[in-house]
């Protein structure tokens, strides 16, 4: 059959070409759409900056060991971490030392001394992740987001998760026992406490506890003998200061608190030093923390909330 309009042939060439022109587009968009999915899955920091102990627990808690190029200088846990090189302490980190590391990612925490260092690194192009991990609430979201910056979404949540289930099954143990009254001793000279605006009295409250200490303004505030004794605390915990022997501090703690003779917690011998990184770290051992502190509390009781025979 012969066609009688040149221009038939015409557009019907156009046609396919159109036809074909659009077969190879949509094949090379699925390519870039696949190609663009990996990327935005795979690209995650591969040289992790932490300054400060807890953050550095949450990553090598998360998996990321490897790419943790630096800590900060108090970051001792896991023993892992000692290994690692040191961009400061946890309340003067050196931005020089950070900037030295070639970080693709710096997570910092918001309090002035590290936001002050984390406005200087953004200045400088770096990538800060900066977090306010002050109440447990906190420390969840935080890992979370750790997660989410790293490419461990999954992982952290799941941590979260489990960190959360933990700590609330604590308090469904310890719920219907006594609240027993606790002092929480920040420093001893002067007497500070924790207040109950605090990480802490969350920790005395899931533990079955009370704080002896009523509302404050102050999160930490400094008391007197007349408030001390108008408490009456029925136990004492106090975390080991500086680098001091635990057994050393303890004797020590005792004689100190010998003064006030007639506080129930001195009178029954309820004074406790305790190790403070599980219990003053929002990090991932805070539950092991929890579980300690409730074992003070409760003696008789072990952390599944039973009675012992002791």
């Amino acid at each position: 059959m012969t066609l009688k309009k040149p221009w038939t042939l015409l557009i019907i060439a156009i046609a396919c070409l159109l036809w074909g022109f659009g077969l190879y587009w949509r094949a090379v968009s699925q390519k870039t759409f696949r190609l663009a999915k990996t990327l935005s899955t795979t690209n995650s920091p591969e040289r992790i900056v932490s300054l400060a102990p807890n953050l550095t627990e949450i990553l090598f808690a998360l998996g990321l060991a490897e790419r943790i190029v630096a800590v900060s200088s108090d970051s001792d846990y896991p023993a892992e971490a000692a290994g690692k090189s040191k961009v400061g302490t946890f309340w003067q980190p050196n931005t020089e030392a950070v900037v030295a590391s070639r970080p693709d990612l710096v997570i910092t925490l918001a309090f002035e001394q590290q936001k002050s260092v984390a406005e200087s690194l953004k200045r400088l192009g770096y990538e800060v992740l900066t977090l306010k991990i002050e109440k447990i609430d906190e420390l969840l979201t935080a890992i979370r987001e750790i997660g989410a910056a790293t490419g461990y979404k999954q992982r952290a949540e799941q941590m979260a998760k489990n960190i959360s289930n933990r700590l609330n099954d604590l308090q469904l143990k310890f719920g219907l026992t006594d609240r027993v009254k606790v002092l929480w001793v920040a420093q001893t000279e002067p007497l500070r406490v924790a207040g109950r605006n605090t990480f802490i009295n969350e920790l005395i409250e899931l533990a079955g506890g009370e704080n002896a200490i009523a509302a404050t303004i102050g999160r930490y505030p400094i008391i007197g003998t007349e408030e001390l004794l108008a408490c009456g605390p029925e136990v004492i915990i106090q975390p080991v200061m500086g680098t001091g022997n635990i057994r050393l501090q303890q004797k020590a703690a005792e004689l100190f608190w010998g003064r006030w003779a007639n506080l129930p917690a001195v009178k029954n011998n309820r004074i406790y030093v305790v190790e403070p990184d599980t219990v003053l770290r929002l990090g991932p051992r805070l539950p092991q923390g929890a579980e300690l502190i409730a074992g003070y509390l409760h003696p008789k009781r072990n952390v599944n909330g039973k009675k012992t025979d002791n």
